[in-house]
């Protein structure tokens, strides 16, 4: 499709400085109608607010603002729990889970408008412009895809602010912005300024979701999470809806500086980033689920979820959520996510999440069986048999090496 024939476009839009000078761009170089699309995903009001009126003064024919929030935490984040996916050992891939569910509503909203294209503001560099349109072939292939950081030549804030200047489109952006910053309800990543030298230590500053570990209370604090078939139920004995649970574990852990996370991590169009993460009932959410898990699960079957949660980490890093890979992993996670079933204690103390207490009705742990006391369950006399088949092969290779050297 050329761009005489695009007629109508959603854009992604977060009221930020480039999607501000996206809008107006689309209409001069495309000469088409701009619907602006937002997603609630648990950001926050301060950034929602006066979104709408923004979008039209930049030049938007509409602005849909749709609430995902408790779909984002439902349908993306705890299906993804279920495999214990971490990125290269600590990311909890906060950005990575709430892409899709954008994506697929930006597909449904093009839709409904009868739009013929889709443009997002993400740059060449990045993670989210795979994404977003891997999403977008998945789900929408007909549809003609825009993305203005690979076509305009614009390179910098300042450009950008200027391109608005000269048409006389109010924004708050200024060109002394410190760092890129993306939240939502599971978490907020921050990168630029200092964190783009490796070597220097984030500010202050750069943290806005937790409090600094050295200024947590000096008293730690217990929080008591109850699963039923991998879903988190409650909080404190407290039923609560997936959104609303996290929201609440959220308060608990920022409080006592929980969930910080300082990496340099592999990009999927092959650069090095670094970047701080702050994830704080996401970091006691994870803890407690893989705790419950050690106490469900034997050890061929941890093994293996282990292993989809690795491979699921880059799935969804990777954002192919809507690929037949995806959804047999997480039908693999499912089956042992039926077993995940009970009561997890975590205490909170300056920046650490420690489990101490857990407790299900399909628990493996027998004490009768573990137990450094006398019992008359375990004759240990049996081990012997164990250990010497178990070692078979090992002691089969070391006689037939004495008989070779």
């Amino acid at each position: 499709m050329t761009r005489a024939n695009v007629k109508k476009v959603v854009l992604a839009y977060s009221g930020g400085l480039d999607t501000s000078a996206i809008i107006p761009w689309l209409k001069e170089n495309y000469d088409c109608e701009v619907v602006a699309f937002a997603a609630d995903v648990g950001q926050g009001d301060e950034e929602l607010e006066g979104l709408h009126e923004k979008a039209l003064r930049s030049g938007a024919s509409e602005c849909h603002i749709v609430d995902l929030k408790e779909a984002f935490i439902a349908d993306y984040v705890f299906p993804t729990i279920t495999t214990g996916a971490v990125y290269e050992g600590e990311y909890l891939l906060g950005t990575s889970m709430a892409r899709p569910i954008i994506a697929k509503a930006q597909v449904e909203l093009a839709r409904k408008v009868g739009a013929d294209a889709l443009c997002h503001g993400c740059t060449g560099k990045g993670n989210d412009q795979v994404r977003f349109e891997g999403t977008f072939a998945a789900l929408a292939p007909d549809l003609t895809v825009i993305a203005p950081w690979r076509e305009w030549d614009m390179v910098s804030r300042e450009d950008l602010l200027a391109y608005l200047a000269e048409r006389d489109i109010p924004t708050t952006a200024s060109a002394t912005k410190i760092y890129s910053r993306d939240a939502n309800a599971w978490h907020i990543s921050h990168e630029g300024g200092e964190l783009e030298d490796p070597w220097c230590e984030p500010s202050k500053q750069v943290w806005t979701m937790t409090v600094d570990p050295e200024d947590a209370p000096n008293e730690a604090e217990r929080v008591m999470l109850s699963f039923h078939k991998g879903r988190l139920t409650a909080v404190n004995g407290e039923t609560l809806s997936p959104y609303q649970s996290l929201v609440r574990l959220n308060a608990l852990a920022a409080a006592h500086g929980v969930g910080r996370i300082d990496i340099v991590e592999n990009r999927l169009v092959g650069m090095k980033s670094r970047g701080c993460y702050e994830t704080p009932g996401g970091t006691v959410l994870m803890a407690a689920y893989k705790a419950l898990e050690t106490l469900v699960l034997d050890k061929a079957a941890l093994k293996h979820r282990e292993s989809l949660g690795l491979e699921f980490s880059h799935v969804m890093y990777d954002g192919r959520w809507f690929t037949p890979l995806c959804q047999s992993l997480l039908a693999g996670a499912a089956v042992f996510a039926e077993l995940v079933t009970g009561d997890i204690v975590v205490k909170l103390y300056k920046g650490q999440a420690t489990v101490v207490q857990r407790r299900s009705e399909n628990s493996l742990y027998s004490e009768d069986f573990a137990t450094f006391g006398a019992d008359d369950v375990y004759d240990q006399k049996h081990a012997e048999g164990f250990i010497r088949l178990y070692s078979l092969s090992s002691r089969i290779a070391a006689l037939h090496k004495g008989k070779t050297s």
